[in-house]
């Protein structure tokens, strides 16, 4: 550390930490750090190396040696109150995107010829067809399946073209208002669903897409708010608060979706999403700031807090340095993840539930409860394991590098095993949604993983790598389905062992090349010394 200038007062000598107090921070080597103010001082704090993340590795423990500074309180903070905020967006975005999925059932005639029924006679059937009656007064449409494909795949069209702009315009104005306007975007799209359907074909699948293209900027917007708000060592915990509403939005939106069909019509389930997606954005605008310097009632212990933990992990550089980000091996590490970690979640969400009702003739939709098992699973093991991630850090001096790999190791490797087992299980329709809820769950591990490893290598420019990444992650979501059918023509229980084999070979592949490669300190490139001047 610098000298101290002689008009500041010398340093007190460093105090030993409280019991349970969590360190962050970083070690300045710049005469600038003897001049923090008093508070930011007094934690002396150390943070992770910086390098160029080619051709070293994170070996040692985040804060070996470092003299621990006191963490501001969780309870009634800020972050907390931030990542609580987001966690209802999450919930709404995702009740907004699934609901179209129940209700399309109730929107299309029943006398409307379907697919071919190629339900597979190798497997008893082990449910009856449940014949429910249904409200009637919603409208009705002659839609075919084929149609309804289009219409249900018209989201992700618009979804994959925001990932990256909605990035690079939160590095720019912040990641509040863009994350507010997609999400308030997407509910007002979707209060005019029933009006779309009316008009056609055509003009739903265009405001389908036009929802994809302002939830397509939540993820990164969110990514981008995070890293200045998210001190490293409570990185995990604060994420995977935020991002687990996704799941529990699922959880109960699709039984919701359900039930607010059988009582009333359809067109309320978009009217009933749509309206609390609207207050919610009242309460977004009101309530939160990009950053800690502009929070309006923020403690100055907090603020100081998160601004010291965050020193010299930040740019200053005003272009984005967009070759450097390109040529990065931690950046593609987390993109390879990212994709075959979603090719097994799709294939797990969507084909899954095909295969038993197709090949094992039994049909989970009919149980609400067995539906929304494993995104429940999925959303408390989000939870758990952002704790469990934070604390090997923090108490039990784990290295970042070595949390993310296990992390991912699990959440993929996992979900891969128990997928491979679902198509060697024969006619168990009960054990086949036993391995659905346990893939599913031990997923959620990766928000632990790879999907907070932005934040990692480039905290400044974490939303235009999620872009990057997640425009990749999409592609299994409009692929897969298809590649899926036609490796499934005669629909066999051979076949879909094929399909489940490759699904899980991918998501091997992807953990081991995370692993290989995956980087847990911030990259040179992404520090505004890179071109040779310092903070």
């Amino acid at each position: 550390m610098g000298e101290v200038p002689e008009s500041t007062p010398p340093p007190r000598p460093a105090q030993p930490p409280r019991p349970g107090a969590s360190a962050v921070g970083l070690e300045s080597s710049s005469p600038q750090s003897s001049q923090l103010p008093v508070g930011i001082m007094r934690s002396s704090v150390r943070g992770p190396v910086v390098n160029d993340g080619e051709d070293s590795t994170d070996s040692t423990p985040l804060l070996q040696g470092a003299r621990q500074a006191e963490a501001a309180p969780a309870c009634c903070s800020a972050r907390y109150n931030l990542a609580m905020l987001a966690f209802f967006g999450f919930f709404v975005l995702y009740a907004l995107r699934v609901n179209l999925s129940v209700a399309l059932v109730d929107m299309v005639d029943s006398n409307t010829t379907l697919a071919e029924n190629r339900t597979s006679k190798e497997c008893a059937d082990h449910s009856a067809p449940i014949k429910v009656l249904r409200n009637q007064t919603g409208k009705r449409y002659q839609w075919d399946a084929e149609t309804q494909g289009w219409i249900l795949g018209s989201f992700f069209y618009g979804y994959i073209i925001t990932q990256i702009p909605g990035g690079y315009v939160a590095s720019k104005i912040g990641g509040k208002l863009l994350l507010g306007f997609g999400i308030l975007g997407t509910s007002v799209f979707t209060l005019f669903t029933p009006i779309a359907a009316d008009l056609g074909v055509a003009a739903l699948i265009v405001l389908r897409a036009l929802e994809g293209l302002g939830e397509g900027v939540t993820f990164p917007a969110m990514h981008a708010m995070w890293s200045s708000w998210a001190p490293p060592l409570e990185r995990s915990k604060l994420l995977s608060i935020s991002y687990a509403g996704a799941q529990l939005g699922t959880v109960i939106s699709l039984p919701l979706c359900g039930i607010i069909c059988y009582y009333m019509n359809w067109t309320y389930v978009f009217y009933l999403f749509g309206i609390v997606g609207i207050f919610w954005f009242v309460l977004w605008m009101w309530l939160v700031s990009d950053t800690p310097e502009t929070h309006k009632t923020i403690s100055n212990n907090e603020k100081e807090y998160i601004l010291s933990s965050l020193k010299n992990q930040l740019s200053s550089q005003k272009s984005v340095p967009w070759i450097p980000i390109l040529k990065s091996l931690p950046l593609w590490a987390i993109v390879v993840a990212h994709f075959s970690y979603n090719w097994t979640f799709y294939t797990l969400l969507t084909l899954l539930p095909t295969y038993m009702k197709e090949i094992l003739r039994f049909n989970v939709q009919e149980n609400g409860f067995l539906s929304a098992l494993p995104y429940f699973g999925c959303w408390l093991c989000m939870i758990l394991s952002g704790q469990a991630a934070d604390n090997l850090r923090a108490k039990w001096n784990v290295s970042t590098i070595c949390v993310r790999r296990i992390f991912t190791l699990i959440g993929m490797i996992g979900p891969a095993v128990f997928l491979v087992a679902a198509g060697f299980i024969g006619c168990d329709y009960s054990l086949a949604v036993a391995f659905l809820t346990i893939s599913t769950t031990l997923g959620g591990f990766c928000s632990s993983g790879f999907s907070i490893n932005h934040l990692d290598i480039a905290p400044s420019y974490a939303g235009i790598l999620l872009g990057i990444t997640n425009t990749f992650a999409t592609i299994p979501g409009m692929v897969g389905p298809v590649i899926a059918k036609s490796l499934t023509p005669d629909n066999t229980v051979r076949e879909w062992q094929i399909v489940f084999c490759i699904a899980a070979a991918i998501n091997v592949f992807g953990a081991i090349f995370f692993v290989l490669l995956a980087k847990g300190e911030v990259q040179k490139w992404a520090v505004s010394d890179y071109h040779g001047h310092k903070n």
